[in-house]
């Protein structure tokens, strides 16, 4: 936890090797905790505070007492994600798995091997992403333009008469799995079901792997109706791609798909909306300006990405990382968000292209990086829906101001997301356009 004094986070008493020996017990005596209020209140002071003390890659202890190693240096995260083969995504890795109970809370987001672009590696990988990379590929833009544009404003006239509004649950949360429910080719009237499952998965409460079973339900029906009917749909075009794939292997990559493109653009849009509600130098964005929404979404990939905290990467073999002994399966966390405020290469980006809205320098994490990072194509749609969804809603609604302080605005309370739990508004109610009253 955190002092208030210090803002350095709690350190664990027990040595990092303690539940199984993933990690060196001479690396350091104690491990940083990953959980605590510090890490959805000021993870920049937790980053800065684990720099000094540890370096780039940090020892921390997951709940339950399991060790990993926390990437937090930007060249050295850089290093992992491009050396697939000695870092590569592959759970079966990880020498904890003797310790690991059932009902471990972060079992559904470290995954356990399975077929799915999401939990294979090597050539098996690259056999699911070429599937899912050309179904998303053929994702026409100007539809999906077209589409967030008509979702946002059905949820926008849902709340548009009353004056006030929770942007994250009436706008932000739902407008993402409502366009990606219909890209996928479910019919609009399920696409309400499917919010409230990834809902309740987010969520991570006892409801979460009822709500997996009935995700994996919806998707198995979804793939029943594109065998026999194919469609203008991402399904259809998996289903067309020439491979033997099982039928079990459609469905984890649908779901992978779904729920990967969920919560991040959710929260991508959401984390966009506070800082031009609450920063002056995006203001302008709320008067229309289209060039300043998207200086402030790309601020928000550099500054508050929706993924801090990335589970993960396993070591394939004992080696050598950031001046750290890493043994073989061991667990490689990627700290996105410490590594896009690492002062060397923010230092170096200030002295060239600049950083965020001062030249568009993409030169974050946000997305991982190399073979297992985020699809380019899927990067492309979570852009368009965010942006589109944020420009809809700033021209219906154009005098948008938060109805609450902006210190009273709370985040997620997890160090491996960071979005807002809520972000309450108040603007001049309007009309219904009418086409959904």
């Amino acid at each position: 936890m955190t002092t208030p004094a210090s803002g350095v986070p709690e350190r664990s008493s027990v040595p990092v090797s303690a539940p199984g020996g993933g990690c060196p017990a001479s690396a350091v005596a104690s491990a940083v905790r990953l959980s605590g209020p510090e890490f959805h209140t000021e993870p920049h002071l937790v980053y800065r505070a684990m720099r000094s003390e540890h370096g780039p890659v940090v020892p921390v202890e997951l709940p339950g007492g399991f060790p990993a190693w926390l990437v937090i240096g930007y060249r050295e995260l850089h290093q992992v994600t491009t050396d697939g083969e000695l870092f590569p995504r592959d759970v079966g890795l990880w020498n904890q798995w003797e310790h690991i109970p059932q009902d471990w809370p972060l079992l559904p987001m470290i995954g356990r091997p399975m077929p799915s672009i999401y939990f294979t590696a090597g050539a098996e990988h690259r056999r699911h992403a070429a599937m899912v990379g050309q179904a998303l590929d053929e994702v026409e833009p100007f539809e999906l333009r077209g589409d967030c544009e008509q979702l946002a404003d059905r949820l926008i006239d849902g709340f548009c008469e009353r004056g006030t509004a929770d942007l994250i649950a009436d706008f932000a949360v739902p407008l993402p799995v409502l366009v990606l429910a219909r890209l996928v080719g479910f019919p609009d009237e399920d696409g309400a079901r499917i919010a409230g499952v990834l809902r309740d998965l987010a969520d991570g409460g006892p409801g979460a792997q009822e709500a997996h079973l009935r995700f994996g339900e919806h998707m198995q029906r979804l793939l029943a109706a594109r065998q026999a009917v194919p469609g203008n749909d991402v399904t259809s075009r998996m289903l067309a791609y020439p491979g033997e794939f099982t039928d079990e292997e459609y469905v984890l990559d649908l779901m992978a798909i779904t729920a990967a493109g969920h919560l991040t653009t959710a929260d991508w849009i959401g984390n966009s909306l506070r800082l031009m509600l609450t920063d002056d130098q995006f203001a302008v964005a709320l008067s229309g300006g289209r060039h300043s929404v998207a200086e402030a979404m790309n601020e928000v990939l550099w500054e508050e990405g929706p993924t801090q905290i990335l589970a993960g990467r396993w070591a394939a073999r004992d080696t050598r990382l950031g001046g750290r002994s890493i043994r073989a399966g061991d667990m490689v966390l990627l700290g996105l968000g410490a590594a896009n405020t690492d002062p060397h290469i923010r230092q170096h980006l200030s002295t060239t292209a600049g950083i965020s809205g001062q030249g568009g320098n993409s030169a974050h994490l946000a997305f991982s990086h190399g073979e297992y990072r985020c699809p380019f194509p899927a990067q492309e749609i979570a852009e368009i829906i965010a942006r589109t969804g944020i420009e809809v809603l700033l021209d219906r609604l154009p005098d948008l101001e938060l109805s609450v302080p902006a210190q009273e605005l709370v985040r997620r309370q997890s160090a491996f997301l960071r979005g807002m739990t809520a972000l309450p508004v108040r603007f001049t109610p309007v009309r219904p356009t009418g086409e959904f009253a």
